[in-house]
């Protein structure tokens, strides 16, 4: 045993000593260039190219990283064993990733590449700003020369925009307003948020199914639409209004875009906001992506049809004629001191300042668009007007299977055509029969028969009072008074100039203050 042990020592006194004659002879430096020689004829003579993508790049995060890590979480793409398991902050998903110093084989346009995720330890850090985490994380991809620049030009937007999609629809959305009085939170924004749960989707929206199509398609169109925009030389950017009486649904409908488009939503209060300067300063803190919400606008302050207020030579600043000038709601123009011009909320939809940021969606709602003026509703500033009308009869369909879990053959052909046949003479909004629904939803052939009662007293009532209109007249009608309010284009030039004048008028208010 003794022997044994003594011939393991002199075994391994060779081996330090011909170590040491290896470092004597071939010096780090050497050794270090033979390796890297021997790497760079491997590299010349394999068909095979490597690109690391490190997590942090000097002291910033790697965009790329996050975005391959995001990439490779999704389903279309994962296939191994091992798998890391993430949610992030503010996310209502769950995230799949590479377990460390796992790989991954990815198909793009029938081309294979390797993805390995290399996660090493750091080494003893050097003084540095921003501290360091202790792991070195990166991704490595492998791909064959040959498809260099397919992957290079083509793979890596693929991946960011496929993450981007990811990122949207794991994150929570967020409903944000402007802070009051125009004060600004602890991190300096002029917006809080708050999450954004609405459950409203364009299945489950009260309104005839076709122009539901119809507004899909067009939300569709603009979010896919950034080239289309960009050659063409315009922002990308569009505005809708949403017109109608009270209950129609014009908020579930913003509810329902947001929704559908995974988009924020900026409900701008218009009385928080003290002048047309403020109101860029909010423009400019949205994001993209995102909608952009002034509801009510005939009530929030004075933009109604300035030619039905010309008064002699009242200025829209006089203490003593503003109240009358400012429009239906001036109380809160006088509580505040709203400084607000029309040519600045035109500005703040149409200007150069509304091309600040990308992808974003204004929407207007008011119940009497006769009073608005027609500079605020020309194509450019609200591109599409949608009406929200008075509960039809597929509006009503829908209803009944959202509340009652009715669908169009469930219920008796003869009870469908009597619901069909007042419908329209009730003139009830979807949130009045919605309203009947859901006191009786437990019994739902009860609920049915006493919306049908409900339906039949008030298109009794209204022929009775004279208000009941023919089929299509609602619509036509609105229509006609849109048309009254759009005007001439002399008009519109008309109110523009008297814009202009009264930002002039605001600047000598300010020089005198």
């Amino acid at each position: 045993m003794k022997e044994y042990w003594t011939s393991l020592a002199s075994l391994l006194g060779v081996f330090a000593f011909c170590q040491t004659l290896l470092q004597t002879v071939f010096p780090p430096e050497l050794r270090f260039a033979t390796v890297k020689f021997f790497n760079r004829i491997f590299h010349l003579f394999s068909s095979y190219c490597y690109f690391d993508i490190t997590e942090i790049d000097g002291v910033n995060t790697n965009e790329l990283y996050n975005a391959v890590q995001l990439y490779l979480s999704s389903s279309v793409s994962i296939t191994g064993s091992r798998l890391s398991l993430t949610r992030a902050l503010n996310s209502s998903g769950f995230t799949f990733g590479l377990a460390n110093n796992d790989s991954i084989v990815d198909t793009f346009n029938g081309v294979n590449v390797l993805w390995e995720h290399v996660v090493t330890q750091r080494q003893a850090q050097t003084f540095s700003w921003r501290p360091l985490p202790d792991e070195k994380r990166g991704f490595t991809l492998r791909i064959k020369k040959k498809d260099k620049a397919l992957i290079l030009n083509s793979y890596m937007d693929y991946i960011m925009e496929k993450a981007n999609d990811i990122r949207r629809k794991n994150q929570d959305r967020l409903l944000y307003t402007n802070s009051r009085g125009g004060s600004l939170d602890s991190r300096g924004h002029p917006w809080e948020s708050v999450p954004f749960k609405h459950p409203s989707t364009f299945d489950t929206l009260a309104m005839d199914p076709e122009k539901k199509k119809e507004i899909m398609e067009d939300l569709q169109d603009f979010a896919n639409g950034q080239a289309f925009y960009q050659r063409r030389g315009r922002a990308w950017k569009r505005g809708y209004l949403l017109y109608g009486p009270p209950g129609t649904g014009k908020s579930s409908m913003i509810a329902a875009m947001a929704n559908y488009l995974g988009y924020d939503i900026y409900d701008l209060e218009l009385t928080e906001v003290h002048n047309n300067s403020e109101l860029r300063k909010l423009l400019m803190k949205t994001t993209s992506k995102s909608i952009i919400v002034i509801e009510d606008i005939d009530c929030s302050i004075n933009l109604t049809n300035r030619k039905n207020n010309k008064t002699g030579s009242s200025n829209y600043y006089d203490p003593v004629a503003a109240p009358e000038i400012r429009g239906a709601c001036a109380s809160g123009g006088e509580e505040g001191g709203n400084s607000i011009t029309l040519s600045g909320l035109l500005n703040f939809t149409d200007g150069l300042w509304s091309c600040c940021g990308s992808e974003r969606i204004f929407v207007f709602t008011t119940n009497h668009i006769e009073k608005l003026d027609p500079a605020l509703l020309r194509s450019g500033r609200m591109d599409m007007h949608i009406y929200m009308s008075y509960c039809s009869f597929p509006a009503l369909k829908i209803l009944l299977k959202n509340y009652l879990g009715y669908d169009e053959g469930d219920l008796e052909k003869l009870l469908m055509n009597a619901l069909e046949g007042v419908i329209d003479k009730a003139q009830m909004t979807p949130a009045d029969i919605s309203e009947v629904l859901i006191k009786s939803r437990r019994h739902k052939e009860r609920a049915v028969n006493e919306l049908l009662e409900t339906l039949k007293s008030r298109a009794e009532r209204n022929e009775k009072n004279g208000v009941l209109r023919e089929k299509n007249g609602d619509q036509d009608e609105d229509e006609e008074q849109e048309k009254r309010a759009l005007e001439s284009p002399k008009q519109e030039s008309e109110v523009e100039d008297n814009c202009k004048e009264e930002e002039d008028d605001e600047e000598k208010i300010n020089k005198r203050e």
